[in-house]
C-alpha cells in the first residue's frame, strides 16, 4: 500500500482527485531547481564580484605605481628646479663681482664704462689695455728688488756718507740686512755682473732692459748670475752686502733711461694699482711712445709680483 494522500474535489464539473505526493514531489523539485537556480545566480555574482575586485586592485596598484613614480619625477624636477635656481643665483653672483672688478680695472686703467656695452666687449676692451699694462710692466723695472724696509738716502743731493762731501746721489739706499736676496725688476741682458772699483759700488750687477733702460744694484756681496745671460722679472740675481764704498749692508739701487738718472723712488712703488701715476711723476721719460710702441706686443706669461712684494706680503699677513 503506498504512503499517499488522495485530496478528492467535486464541483459542477465533476469529480477531480489530486495525488499529494506527486504535488509535494513536483513543490520540492520546483524548489530545488529555483534554489539551484539562485545559488548558481549567487556563485556566479560572487565570481564576478571577485574578479571585479581583484580587477579594481590590480588597476589600485597600477595607479599607485603611476603616482609614485610621477611623484618621485615631480620631486626630482623640483630638485632640479631648486638646483637651477640656485646656480642662477650663483651665476648672476659672479657676474656682479666679474662686472664690479671690471669696472675697478676700467677705473684702474682709466676706461669710461659705456651703458650699453655688453660684459663681453667690456672685457674684451680691458683685456686688450691689461694686456698692454702687463707688457710695459714685464720690460720697464717696477717694483722693489728686495723685500723693503725704507730708505736710508734717497735720490737727489745729500752729504756723501764716506766722503763727506755734498754731491748728487743717483739712486736710492734701500735698507737691507747683508744676504737679503736682489731680484730683477724687469726682463733684461745682464750687462755687468762683478767688481767695479771705479764707481765705488764694490759689486755690481748691471742690468739692460729694453727701451733704452738699465737698473744698477750696488754694493752686493754675492753675485749669482753671469754678463750676457738673460734675466726675467723676478729672477734672483744677487744678494745685498756692503761692498765698494759703504758705510754699512744695503742695496743701492739705480735707474736710467738713455743714460740719464731717473728717481728710482718712482719706480719701486710702481704696481697695476698706481699705474698711471708715474706717467705724472717722472716727466724725463716719454711715455706715450713706449705705450705705442708696445701695444701690438704681449707678453705669453706676465710676471704678477716680484718674489721680494710676496715676502714682504706675507710678513703683513703675520
Amino acid at each position: 500500500m503506498n504512503d499517499h494522500f488522495t485530496i478528492t474535489i467535486n464541483d459542477d464539473n465533476g469529480v477531480k482527485q489530486y495525488n499529494l505526493h506527486h504535488i509535494v514531489k513536483r513543490a520540492i523539485l520546483y524548489a530545488v531547481s529555483f534554489l539551484g537556480f539562485i545559488g548558481l545566480i549567487a556563485v556566479g555574482t560572487i565570481l564576478y564580484l571577485n574578479y571585479s575586485v581583484d580587477e579594481i586592485e590590480i588597476k589600485r596598484k597600477t595607479t599607485q605605481n603611476a603616482y609614485d613614480r610621477l611623484k618621485r619625477k615631480n620631486d626630482e624636477l623640483d630638485k632640479n628646479i631648486k638646483d637651477t635656481q640656485l646656480a642662477l643665483i650663483a651665476k648672476k653672483r659672479e657676474l656682479n663681482e666679474v662686472s664690479d672688478s671690471l669696472s675697478e680695472i676700467e677705473v684702474l686703467i682709466g676706461l669710461a664704462p659705456v651703458s650699453d656695452m655688453s660684459l663681453q666687449e667690456r672685457v674684451n676692451l680691458t683685456k686688450v689695455n691689461s694686456q698692454q699694462m702687463a707688457t710695459l710692466m714685464q720690460f720697464i723695472p717696477n717694483g722693489s728688488p728686495i723685500k723693503y724696509k725704507g730708505v736710508t738716502s734717497k735720490y737727489g743731493y745729500r752729504v756723501h756718507p764716506t766722503l763727506k762731501r755734498k754731491e748728487f746721489h743717483r739712486g736710492l739706499d734701500m735698507r737691507a740686512k747683508m744676504n737679503t736676496p736682489v731680484y730683477a725688476t724687469a726682463d733684461g741682458i745682464v750687462e755687468w755682473a762683478g767688481t767695479h772699483k771705479r764707481s765705488g759700488f764694490g759689486k755690481l750687477v748691471i742690468l739692460q732692459h729694453n727701451y733704452g733702460f738699465r737698473a744698477y744694484f750696488g754694493h752686493l756681496n754675492k753675485i749669482v748670475i753671469k754678463s750676457g745671460k738673460f734675466v726675467k722679472k723676478g729672477d734672483l740675481i744677487a744678494y745685498t752686502g756692503n761692498s765698494g764704498m759703504s758705510s754699512g749692508p744695503h742695496l743701492h739701487y739705480e735707474l736710467r733711461f738713455i743714460q740719464r738718472t731717473v728717481n728710482p723712488f718712482y719706480f719701486v712703488k710702481w704696481n697695476v694699482k698706481n699705474y698711471k701715476k708715474i706717467f705724472d711723476k717722472e716727466k724725463k721719460i716719454p711715455w706715450q711712445s713706449l705705450i705705442t710702441a708696445t701695444q701690438h706686443i704681449k707678453v705669453p706669461n706676465p710676471t704678477q709680483t716680484l718674489p721680494s712684494s710676496q715676502l714682504a706680503l706675507q710678513l703683513k699677513g703675520r
